[in-house]
């Protein structure tokens, strides 16, 4: 059983692999295409049998998933951004759980009132996972994303706990109002506290006990499951935790980890995530063909008309909470200083349109007990989980699709930063070599003459500096990115063949092997230092 389910997951990562060279190519996000995907391949034999666990994707998956798009989340846009990120993690996903529990409650015979707020608590949250994949495809302003990117991060929170208290209202059919209330606030405050006292905990490890690179990388996978488990433990949001955890270390990383530890917790922490996306987003696909089978023939049709009629109320409605929230922010700027008193109507257009559903509404979903305490079955779960599979569906592949379409169709422009993206790097390079120009003459004017190898660091600086007031002088993106792609090209083939070399000198007894890895681990760095200085966003 083992062994065969094994070879199940190693054929899906095969396929995930697959999948996501091939929309490199063709320019779509990997999660709508795993989606698809996964449909047809939930009727293969050879792959039935495979289960999604809720308890799998909420303890195993969920937090370092969250982590890892906290840890990559700007603090500065964040904060910049806090009110319309709050109004919408919290607020709207409160206004939209309500508006599903109502629709649902009058459009399905049979649904209640605390079944619709299940419901509603469950496909009220846009992912952050498929918002940041997507939004990778396209151009769009700096503050989008991070909006975007915040609300998704901090909406999980809010959902779960109206869907917490939604589902024990349909097990115990009592509800309090005042009390649900109260704990909802408690649930949210202590989450966020139990997730900084947790960060707190391990940025006094990483800063002040003898760690290694190894060891940083090693407690940054422990740090989101402790946060989120000791949050849990205690009945407080374990999302939060993760969240306001994860956004305190990412703006302490500069102090509390060695540079050895960021360059590597870099690239294993991408791929990590890389692969635990790809199978949560396969799975959805996987796991379709069995809710259809479980609502058995003569539901589905009904079924399909209601998830088709909802997944429009949710759009229509996250449409509307963006305009509203654009014409309250007009209205308060008169009173308070806002980050945009004018937001116009392109960007709350775009950011209505960027409500993708995913992991979490998933996770939600299958968490649905199939009993309820009496015994009896729990009323309405499969056509709440057709519902839920649908919306994340239907969301993924239109909305997902058609939004780089409505980004060029809209235009919309960056107002937050001067100049171009090129612009600003080049501003920054010339401040960091004026510094260090400064700081050769002003502090070791007496060792540039006698020290070769500081006088040629002085004069690249010195190369550098020419190099931008060329660049300023001729006032053309097009001459200056010309010149740039010479330059790559010209240090790529000396790198190829310097490579080349040292695998040559490998071969001879007389080198050391060690020498050699370290020499091109070095050529490594520098070329990802080169990609890094000429890529543009």
């Amino acid at each position: 059983m083992l062994h065969h389910l094994i070879i199940q997951c190693t054929c899906l990562l095969l396929v995930i692999l697959s999948v996501v060279m091939l929309g490199q190519k063709i320019k779509i996000a990997y999660p709508i295409l795993l989606v698809l995907i996964g449909l047809p391949l939930g009727f293969v034999p050879f792959l039935k049998g495979i289960e999604i666990n809720p308890d799998l994707i909420f303890v195993i998956f969920l937090p370092p998933l969250l982590y890892e798009s906290a840890w990559n989340t700007s603090w500065k846009d964040f904060w910049k951004w806090r009110r319309i990120i709050s109004s919408f993690a919290f607020l709207i996903v409160i206004l939209t759980s309500c508006l599903i529990a109502f629709v649902s409650n009058s459009l399905i015979a049979g649904f209640t009132l605390p079944l619709g707020f299940l419901l509603g608590g469950i496909i009220s949250p846009p992912d952050a996972v498929s918002a940041s994949n997507i939004l990778k495809n396209v151009k769009v302003p700096k503050r989008f994303v991070a909006i975007v990117e915040g609300e998704s991060l901090m909406n999980d929170a809010s959902s779960l706990v109206i869907f917490r208290f939604a589902l024990a209202a349909v097990l115990t059919g009592k509800f309090a109002f005042g009390q649900a209330a109260l704990s909802f606030v408690l649930v949210i405050v202590m989450g966020i506290v139990i997730g900084l006292a947790v960060g707190l905990i391990f940025y006094t490890i990483h800063r002040w006990l003898p760690t290694t690179a190894n060891i940083d990388i090693i407690l940054t996978f422990i740090t989101p499951y402790v946060m989120y488990m000791a949050a849990e433990e205690f009945h407080f949001s374990g999302v939060l935790a993760v969240v306001s955890g994860g956004l305190f270390l990412s703006s302490q990383r500069q102090v509390i980890l060695s540079y050895r530890s960021r360059l590597q917790g870099v690239n294993v922490w991408e791929t990590v995530a890389f692969v635990l996306n790809g199978f949560v987003f396969i799975l959805i696909g996987l796991e379709f063909p069995v809710i259809i089978k479980a609502l058995g023939p003569e539901g589905v049709k009904p079924a399909i008309n209601y998830s088709l009629i909802i997944t429009g109320v949710l759009i229509l409605a996250r449409l509307a909470s963006t305009y509203g929230a654009t014409i309250f922010t007009v209205f308060i700027s008169r009173y308070i200083t806002t980050a945009d008193p004018s937001p116009g109507w392109k960007g709350p257009l775009l950011l209505g349109w960027t409500g993708m559903r995913g992991v979490v509404s998933l996770a939600a979903a299958l968490s649905i007990p199939e009993l309820l305490p009496s015994g009896a079955a729990f009323p309405q779960r499969n056509l709440i989980l057709f519902i839920t599979f649908v919306v994340i569906i239907f969301t993924l592949v239109v909305q997902g699709l058609t939004l780089p379409i409505l980004v060029k169709l809209v235009n919309l422009p960056d107002r937050d930063y001067t100049g171009s993206h090129e612009q600003q790097k080049q501003l920054v390079r010339k401040k960091l070599s004026k510094l260090a120009l400064q700081i050769l003459e002003d502090k070791y004017a007496d060792r540039l003459d006698g020290n070769d190898m500081i006088k040629a660091f002085r004069l690249r600086l010195s190369a550098d500096m020419e190099l931008l007031k060329d660049w300023e002088k001729d006032n053309s993106e097009q001459r200056a990115s010309e010149f740039y792609h010479d330059y790559r090209m010209i240090l790529n083939d000396v790198m190829a063949q310097q490579r080349d070399l040292l695998l040559n000198l490998n071969k001879k007894e007389n080198i050391s092997d060690e020498i050699v890895k370290q020499q091109l681990d070095l050529l490594d760095l520098e070329e990802e230092k080169l990609r890094q200085h000429f890529e543009v966003v």
